[in-house]
């Protein structure tokens, strides 16, 4: 083992290291959180001074990370801000977790990562791991990473040490969160393997370590992409069911009632988040440049995006039935966060359900606690009106796109509304089901 091992890891083991985030969103700043209360000095790089400012006064804009939380971290000098990369060359460890998302063509865009690195390159020196926590198609680190050390006069393995360790972060998760869900780490040679799993070792409960950085990039995308596939085949399933005239929500508790073989997934108006409808396309993008095609991820991507436009497509039916047109019509949308009770809107479906609305004709608002205002493309500035019983009265229809469980009054709104729509099976148990009044996906 070489010198420059045994020196990184006796600082891992004393917490003496510092750890560098770059990146300070959804993923960068819960990881912050954990290292600076693990014990360990962090710096968080953030391209936007506005966030660098806030994380400075102690303040946090991330909903899993609350403010009572990184106050006393900031105010104890264990986590600060900066925009200036050379911070980095104070740093032992870091952490890339900037976005991934991909172009209009379906391709992963890696701008975001390849700035980063080379932002970092200048500064970068002997006993220092470097880990990849953004998620990217099979081989992104090796083919990024280990060149980049290499041109600022680096080995790998032997003065830095290089991984991937995927994010597991899930939004609004109140059991699961970054310090008891298990961090898998693939290093590119055995000795960055080692060091990664010491220092995530030293900040969460369980490290998963794996063979190479490529086996660890293919968990996360297998990982998402095993929800992508079973939403997609759930999200036809409603379809069958709805031509059939069978409750969908009936077939899948039943067969969930099977103690073996069987896993419930559940249908939705599409699929939202960063990672579900993003991370089966890097695979597929990657296979394609191997001459292979992922059949079931390439159909269950299909399935999932045009889950808004049936929806669309229902609504103008329950309207239709209810002698009204789309057009003109008043249309509510509870919930536009793609899940319940967090404020996040990346890849929402319902963002779509509501620009295809409108492309329609219909006087499309929404409602929702979490998000008071949004940027629509075509559209700008939207926001949340009040959940009122006048305003309830007002309305043609009533769709439920995300099933926020808390701030949203559903008696009130089964009470005031004319027809309701419920992709998200929120009003089951309600006195009201078994009206016309209420209608499921």
């Amino acid at each position: 083992m070489s010198e420059h091992v045994e020196q990184l890891l006796s600082r891992l083991e004393s917490k003496d290291a510092v750890i560098g985030i770059l990146g300070m969103g959804y993923v960068g700043y819960p990881m912050a959180q954990l290292a600076a209360e693990q014990g360990f000095h962090v710096i968080g790089v953030e391209i936007d001074s506005a966030r660098v400012e806030q994380i400075n006064q102690g303040k946090s804009y991330i909903q899993d990370v609350p403010t009572e939380a990184v106050a006393p971290l900031v105010e104890k000098g264990f986590l600060r801000a900066t925009t200036d990369y050379s911070e980095m060359r104070k740093a032992d460890v870091v952490l890339i977790t900037v976005p991934t998302p991909l172009v209009k063509t379906g391709d992963p865009d890696m701008g975001y990562v390849i700035n980063a690195l080379e932002s970092l390159k200048p500064f970068m020196h002997p006993e220092m791991l470097i880990v990849l926590e953004s998620t990217t198609y099979p081989g992104t680190t090796e083919e990024l990473f280990k060149p980049a050390v290499e041109e600022a006069g680096y080995e790998v393995g032997t003065h830095i040490f290089i991984g991937f360790s995927p994010e597991r972060i899930d939004p609004g998760n109140a059991t699961y969160g970054p310090r008891n869900t298990p961090k898998v780490i693939g290093g590119v040679t055995e000795n960055c393997t080692r060091v990664g799993e010491a220092f995530y070792s030293q900040i969460t409960n369980k490290v998963v370590p794996l063979s190479s950085t490529t086996a660890a990039e293919m968990v996360k995308l297998y990982e998402n992409t095993f929800r992508a596939i079973n939403i997609g085949l759930v999200n036809e399933l409603a379809i069958i069911c709805n031509l059939l005239q069978v409750n969908v929500w009936e077939i899948i508790d039943a067969a969930a009632t099977k103690p073996f073989g069987f896993m419930p997934f559940y249908p939705g108006p599409g699929l939202g988040g960063h990672c579900i409808p993003v991370d089966p396309s890097y695979l597929a993008w990657k296979m394609r440049s191997l001459e292979y095609k992922t059949r079931f991820i390439d159909l269950a991507t299909d399935i999932n995006t045009k889950m808004p436009e049936w929806v669309v497509s229902r609504a103008s039916t329950l309207l239709n039935d209810h002698a009204k047109p789309v057009r003109n019509s008043k249309i509510l949308l509870l919930g536009l966060a793609y899940k319940n009770d967090i404020d996040d809107l990346r890849e929402s479906p319902a963002l779509d359900v509501f620009s295809l609305l409108r492309a329609r004709g219909a006087d499309v608002t929404y409602h929702d606690p979490y998000c008071p205002k949004v940027k629509l493309d075509g559209t700008g500035l939207v926001y949340s009106v009040d959940l009122t019983a006048e305003v309830l009265q007002e309305q043609d229809l009533v769709i439920i796109t995300t099933n926020h469980r808390k701030n949203v009054d559903y008696d009130l709104v089964v009470e005031h509304s004319k027809l309701v729509f419920d992709t998200r099976n929120t009003l089951r148990d309600h006195p009201a089901m078994g009206y016309d009044k209420v209608v499921l996906l």
